[in-house]
């Protein structure tokens, strides 16, 4: 393939993509100039296997490069304080209730936070969470992806996806009503 035409081909369909691989990598690396990095490096691998990339959902394909990248960025760094390993036990508690938690619920709380200004109450609140939770959070209520491109992605099943969903939006609701009442306590 003539070398100008798949480089228009590769901007023309990836470069869209750019604010979401950033996304994806900050939540992931936890730095700005790591997901930079992360991402001109996913971008880089990207473009080499591009000539093989069959006409599938750009955005999932690319997402799966910089997660991968951003994983092998961490493990290169030796800073693995981000990936903490799910410990059922640990990350589990007794109280915490087996059905879903309403959407509406969790909708009306953003409100609440995005309306008052505590937008780093959020950010922290998912910084904090596992990073197995953490990404399909963010892929699914930052980037608006489906379950089934999430599981593409990260390489789980559908019924995972929605279970660490599930179970990140629950513990994400707990964390932030507890910071929230802190917050009116004047503990924070």
């Amino acid at each position: 393939m003539n070398k100008n035409l798949l480089i228009e081909q590769f901007e023309s369909k990836m470069l869209s993509h750019m604010d979401s691989a950033y996304n994806l990598a900050r939540w992931i690396t936890g730095h700005d100039q790591d997901a930079e990095d992360v991402v001109q490096e996913a971008y880089i691998r990207a473009f080499r296997g591009f000539e093989k990339y069959t006409d599938i959902n750009s955005l999932s394909w690319l997402l799966t490069i910089v997660r991968n990248t951003s994983y092998n960025w961490i493990k290169s760094k030796h800073d693995y304080k981000h990936l903490i390993e799910f410990d059922e036990s640990v990350h589990s508690s007794s109280d915490e209730p087996s059905f879903i938690i309403e959407r509406n619920q969790g909708l009306r709380q953003e409100k609440i936070l995005t309306s008052s200004g505590n937008k780093d109450l959020l950010r922290n609140a998912l910084k904090d969470m596992p990073l197995i939770f953490r990404e399909v959070v963010v892929l699914h209520e930052i980037e608006g992806l489906s379950y089934k491109e999430i599981a593409d992605i990260v390489g789980i099943p559908v019924g995972t996806v929605m279970s660490r969903l599930s179970r990140g939006r629950r513990r994400l609701q707990k964390t932030l009503s507890s910071r929230m009442n802190r917050r009116t306590r004047g503990e924070l």
